[in-house]
Formats: C-alpha cells, structure tokens, sequence
C-alpha cells in the first residue's frame, strides 16, 4: 500500500508533537521542513561557549497533560526529567515585602496570613471555584476542536462559558476573590505567559493562575528546550524525514486540495499538509484566493536579557516576578499606548541554583523577561534605556553587584522574533483577547482547503508549550480517525 505523504511545514514544538503522533502508523511517510537550522521554534536555546540558557518558555505547567501526550507518542514519564520549583516563585513589589506561592494550600495561607491577612478565605473559595471550573474548561474547551462552528454554541458550552464567567476579564474575577490590589496583580500576572492584558484577556484564563497551585510548576533538567532533543531522537528512530535549513517557498493548490510544496527550488508531493509557522504569517505560501486576509491582534512582545554570571544568587528563587509601582500603566503602555514602558514588571529566571549543566562550574546563567509592545510602529532607539533602567532595578531589588557579575550578554526585542516569523513580533501569536478564543480562534483547519491543516500558539486551543501540544494532539487524533475511516470505506466495513 502506498503510504500517505504527511508533510509538516515548520519544526516548532506543535509541528515535532504531531509528527510524534502521527509516526507511530507505519503507514505514513512524514517529512518536516524548517527554515531554521534547528528544530523547536521557540523552544529553543541561547547559547554562548559552555553557557546555555533557554531562549524562549521556561516555566513548565500541567506536567500531567505533558507527559501523557509524550506517553502516548512513545516517550517514557521517566525519560522526562521534570523538577518541582517549591516555592513556585516569589513575587516583589515596590511597597510590600515579597510575597511567596506554593503548591500547598495551607502553606499558602500562611503565607496569605504574613502578607496579606484577610485574604484567607477568598483563597479558599479560589480554589473551590476554581477546581470545578478547570475540569469543564479542560473537557469543553481544551479537548475540543471547533471546526464546525455549531458544535462551540451548543447549550452545554455555553453553560459552562457562562460559569466560567467568560464574559468578565481575568482582573476583574481575581478582585471578586481578593482585597488587596498587590494580591490582585500576583493572581492576573499569569496572562502574560500567553502574551495577553489581564484586563482583556477573558476570565477563563484564570485557569493559568489556579493550575500553579493544583498541578505545580516544574523545571526541566537540561532546560526547557531539552524536550525537543527528546522527540527528535525518537523521530529520527523512526524514520522522520527532517529537513532544516529548508524553506518552504509556496503550497501548490488544485480544486481545494494541495498538490504538493515547494522548498529550495524542489517540489515535494503532499496528501496532508501541517502548517506549524506561526500562523498568521503563513498566508504568504497560499494561492492569494485562499488566503484568510483576516486582521488578528498580536500577543505582547518580550524584551529577553539573556546572561552568563560568574556566580550564583543563591538568595533566590529561581523564578520571579518583580512589579512595578504601576502595573496597570504598565500593560496599558504594552497592549494600548505601543510605548516602551519607563517603569516595567518584569521576570527572572535563574536555572543554574539547581542545573549545572547550563554553566561552568561556580558560575551561572540569568534570563530578564520584561514585556513590551509589539508591532510595526513600536519605537525601539529608546531600548538601552530601559535595559540600563531593568539592571538597576534587579541590582536594588536582590542580584546585588550584577553589573559586575556580568560575563556575557545576549538581547532579544520583538524586532528580531518578527524578523524570525513571529507575528508582528509578539512572542506568543496572536493575543488571547474574547474574540480571539475559542471558536473565534483560527482552528486545526483554517483555509478552505480539504487537506490543509495548523497548528501551534496560534490555534486553538492556544498558546503555551503543554496547551499547543494538547492541541497536536487534537490534530494527530482527527487525521487518524479520518484515516481510519477512509480505511474502512474501502474495505467495505
């Protein structure tokens, strides 16, 4: 029998899962083109001599949901080396002393009691509320494709929308629970690790925040990016045909079908074809009447301060949050005004306090998130202002004598991501604002093509390595069921 041509366009981690998927049928051939000279897309390192740090997502979320996907494509929980962070992360403010989140929810309370007393027993409702909430969103949105619209508005969806209060945003839910403005801002921040404003972002999102405290947050030996070296050993083992430094030029199509593809000057033919670009910027390889010409909203953009130290704060956390005086203005400079922020919250992540496989022995590696606008008509000649005025604020607020610590440096804005394919250079695709979620979302099979398929942070189900990887998931399933039945129909079953 001749084996279906399943070709995947694009080497991010939602292209390599599906591949993981899909290569277990013996009967597919399946090749991979990537224009980089690596394969994970954003997961993927910065390196410089014998440092290495991850270049892109470093905080890991729903371990469960990640390591069944890998089972199920072959991988071993045990050959996954996840790490728990207790505490989660510490959160500074301004005016305040830090405040910590565990995973344990009395542990939590107390530190609840120290930081913000009163806030106890809206914890607790956080939480009741939350569970019950998580488990529908998980089953009724997250497991879920919308390619047929109707199936998104049926009565039981929009009962759920309604319980998880999609009508609000995530700001607001939080201050139905808590008093206290700071505590507000450490229970919303988690919007930003899918590039969305806590005041646009829709209230289901505060699922991000409540998961931290159910499932835990995990660092992965080696670094986040380790997981695509997992899949790509297996690929290979079966035969995956990979193609890096290979750029897709145009996807031929015929009567709502495609043909085949182009890369560097060679045609490949196709039975199925898999976008994983970031997906509002491949409608370039279409005929322009197939094109969406839809206008979407970008996520917010990151300004990445990438370090090698000659040595350790073992003071810290490896993950941290440290706030502005202003965190509304903040996000109202990223997502409204498009300036760069002159006060900013930013992020620090410090693997090397418990991997020592990143550095040198003694020393160790630092990574600076500060969100940013993103688009075309950010202006950037102000950059090194805000970088200078970043450092600072981390020498006075707990990596002291930095500057001085400082052996390498590596930036990243959102001009070089757009330069790299990111849409509008925001880090996350598009935006998770109301009418870019869902069944608003763009879905598994955007085009008017039959067998022309997407994936990744900007399909549905959304962005964030475990999230774009349930959503292959949802991918490899529906392209082997329809297999299966093409299968059947000509065996007359």
């Amino acid at each position: 029998m001749k084996k279906i041509q399943t070709v995947i366009v694009g080497g991010g981690i939602g292209g390599l899962v599906t591949a993981l998927l899909l290569s277990k049928d013996k009967d597919r051939h399946i090749s991979i083109f990537e224009k980089n000279n690596y394969l994970g897309g954003r997961l993927t390192y910065e390196k410089h001599g014998e440092y290495k740090i991850d270049q892109g997502p470093t905080i890991v979320l729903l371990p469960e949901m990640l390591l069944r996907i890998l089972e199920e494509g072959g991988i071993k929980r045990e050959a996954v080396p996840l790490v728990p962070c207790d505490p989660l992360y510490k959160v500074h403010f301004k005016d305040k002393e830090p405040f910590h989140k565990y995973t344990d929810p009395e542990r939590q309370k107390e530190e609840l009691k120290k930081r913000f007393p009163g806030n106890e027993a809206g914890f607790d409702r956080f939480l009741k509320d939350m569970k019950v909430r998580f488990l529908q969103g998980k089953a009724q949105f997250l497991e879920q494709s919308f390619v047929e619209k109707r199936k998104f508005f049926s009565r039981k969806n929009l009962h759920t929308l309604m319980k998880l209060k999609a009508y609000q945003n995530v700001k607001r839910m939080m201050r139905s629970y808590f008093k206290d403005e700071a505590l507000v801002e450490a229970y919303t921040l988690q919007t930003l690790y899918i590039g969305g404003h806590p005041q646009q972002s829709p209230a289901m999102y505060s699922l991000v925040s409540y998961s931290e405290h159910e499932h835990g947050i995990w660092y992965m030996k080696g670094g986040y990016a380790h997981l695509v070296e997992l899949i790509v050993d297996v690929l290979r083992s079966r035969g995956v045909e990979i193609h890096i430094n290979s750029e897709v030029e145009e996807i031929a199509v015929k009567e709502n079908h495609v043909q085949s593809l182009i890369a560097e000057g060679r045609q490949y033919p196709v039975d199925e074809a898999i976008l994983n670009g970031d997906f509002p910027t491949m409608d370039r390889l279409l005929p322009k009447e197939k094109r969406l010409n839809r206008n979407y909203t970008p996520s917010s953009g990151c300004l990445l301060l990438y370090m090698g130290l000659d040595k350790n704060y073992p003071s810290s956390s490896i993950h941290q949050f440290f706030m502005s005086s202003d965190f509304d203005r903040h996000m109202k400079q990223v997502f409204e005004l498009k300036q760069l922020p002159d006060d900013p919250s930013f992020y620090t992540f410090h693997p090397s306090l418990i991997d020592d496989s990143l550095a040198p022995e003694g020393k160790g590696v630092l990574y600076t998130l500060i969100p940013v606008p993103a688009g075309k008509e950010v202006d950037w000649s102000k950059k090194e202002n805000l970088i200078d005025y970043v450092i600072n604020q981390m020498e006075e607020r707990g990596f002291d004598d930095l500057r001085n610590q400082i052996n390498w440096i590596k930036v990243r804005s959102p001009e070089e991501a757009r330069a790299d394919g990111l849409f509008e250079g925001g880090s996350f695709g598009i935006a998770p604002t109301l009418f870019q979620s869902g069944v608003f979302r763009p879905q598994m099979q955007p085009y008017a093509v039959n067998n022309l398929y997407a994936v990744g942070a900007s399909i549905h189900p959304g962005g964030g390595v475990p999230i774009v990887m349930q959503g292959a998931k949802i991918l490899a399933n529906h392209l082997q069921y329809h297999r299966s039945e093409r299968h059947n129909y000509k065996r007359g079953v």
